[in-house]
């Protein structure tokens, strides 16, 4: 591949966020952080990454986190963006299409856990933001995204509910605090990872000290993980192709 840079977007709730990466993972641009679209159409989100990249360095590949279940062949989920937007389509052939370069799009706690889980032994994800991102992992390659935040962390609420962005503007800081401490219990409860990451735009509002076997990592830090997707004990994971260039043939 004549351009090896990796454009990397981690699709959200609340934000976009888009960086360029070189082949080992390693920031050669600034993070680009955008307001996620109202409503978040698929034409929406295409549109805003479109312009978004004019100001990046080149690329030959994408890599895309995206909030929901992403089958082999398009969207299944989108439970912060709207599934009844989201079902059914497929944004690797759009995104491919619209740059004339190769795509991959995987759930984002997924994506971020590839930059942050090395091994050995189990370990679990969790992105606080707009809702809750789960993802585990073992010896920091074989994963499986848990859609955790979509299960019911008490009768009323899901755990996007309980402890995503919404939940922390109508309780405050404190008793924010208190649910995370719970989530963080009842989750290496029903795991037994050995550790456990935090990472999303709202760990940085976890002021409790944390158990050894958790620990909170910078956004930054999964960015790698988008380098990741392009390795070839990937493959399995998308159909081919996500290799191929779409139909336009010019690249960035």
């Amino acid at each position: 591949m004549s351009n090896p840079n990796i454009l990397c977007v981690d699709i959200g709730g609340t934000l976009v966020k888009t960086a360029t990466v070189n082949a080992s993972g390693t920031l050669i641009s600034d993070f680009i952080t955008t307001q996620t679209p109202k409503p978040s159409t698929p034409e929406a989100l295409v549109s805003l990454i479109t312009d978004i990249v004019k100001t990046l360095p080149t690329f030959g590949r994408v890599s895309v986190g995206f909030p929901g279940v992403v089958g082999r062949e398009h969207i299944k989920t989108a439970p912060n963006l709207g599934t009844q937007h989201w079902t059914g389509f497929d944004l690797e052939n759009e995104l491919g299409r619209a740059f004339g370069v190769p795509v991959r799009v995987l759930n984002d706690a997924i994506v971020y856990g590839l930059g942050v889980a090395k091994g050995p032994g189990r370990e679990c994800v969790l992105t606080f933001g707009t809702g809750m991102g789960c993802a585990l992992f073992c010896n920091g390659t074989a994963f499986f995204g848990l859609e955790l935040g979509q299960h019911n962390a008490n009768d009323e609420t899901n755990y996007d509910q309980y402890i995503g962005h919404a939940a922390y503007l109508e309780l405050g800081d404190e008793a924010w605090n208190e649910r995370a401490k719970r989530v963080l219990a009842a989750v290496q409860a029903l795991t037994n990872v050995d550790h456990l990451y935090i990472g999303g735009g709202n760990s940085r509002r976890i002021t409790f000290a944390l158990p050894p076997w958790a620990s909170v990592v910078p956004p930054a830090s999964g960015i790698a993980g988008g380098a990741r997707l392009w390795r070839s004990e990937m493959d399995q994971w998308f159909r081919q192709s996500s290799n191929l260039v779409g139909e336009r043939t010019e690249s960035r």
